[in-house]
């Protein structure tokens, strides 16, 4: 398998650094996309594109600008957010943030490096089955599950619009994965998360473009 250049946001911790460990290390060309590089992420000795707030109008420009001579063969939009709100509890704010940074955010960033994306290139929603209507069997986490339907959603536009391009786009769930974002709570690994993701994105094609899968390979209900 020829060498691929993989851009990552939210590249500095959790998932998105053990994503670009794992590409690292079997010899891709890694962009590593943040707010703020961490000690761990400046260790691999990938590509680092830091000061990008995926909601930031300037700073997706810029990164556009930083890539502009390049081809991106994988755009990974990892970078989100959880705030836990309740029904009770929750801030009119803390909705309108995750919808910013995990919906609207990863749409416009997509957008901003349309030019990089060629032919055979693949896009990936890094969303969650928490954004799924037919697995809600617990309520709450509001502004998290609607915004990760809303991404969802998004993804399936993009699957339908750049069909026609030759670039295939897929939302996939993680897993339940220890990080930060969950207090370090979790069924498995950010590396064994990672692990299983990557066979996701080396499997997805032009045929199972727009699909909805855990990183175990399960299609999981919209």
């Amino acid at each position: 398998m020829s060498a691929k250049h993989v851009v990552i946001t939210g590249a500095n911790r959790g998932i998105g650094l053990a994503l670009a460990r794992q590409f690292h290390e079997r010899g891709d060309n890694v962009t590593a996309v943040c707010r703020k590089p961490s000690p761990e992420l400046e260790d691999l000795g990938v590509a680092i594109i830091d000061g990008i707030d995926v909601t930031d109008t300037d700073a997706r420009q810029l990164l556009a600008e930083r890539l502009e001579n390049e081809t991106i063969d994988l755009l990974v939009n990892n970078a989100g957010i959880l705030e836990g709100d309740k029904f009770h509890d929750f801030e009119e704010a803390d909705l309108k943030r995750q919808f910013e940074v995990n919906a609207i955010g990863p749409l416009a960033l997509t957008r901003a490096l349309r030019q990089q994306l060629k032919q055979g290139s693949k896009v990936i929603m890094i969303t969650s089955r928490m954004g799924s209507m037919g697995d809600n069997g617990s309520g709450g986490q509001y502004g998290y599950r609607m915004s990760k339907a809303a991404l969802n959603a998004a993804g399936v536009s993009l699957a339908n619009d750049f069909k026609d391009d030759g670039i295939a786009v897929g939302m996939l769930h993680p897993g339940y994965v220890q990080t930060d974002m969950v207090g370090n709570r979790g069924d498995i690994s950010a590396s064994e998360a990672a692990s299983r993701l990557v066979q996701r994105m080396d499997e997805l094609d032009l045929d199972s473009t727009g699909s909805f899968r855990h990183s175990n390979g399960e299609t999981l209900p919209w």
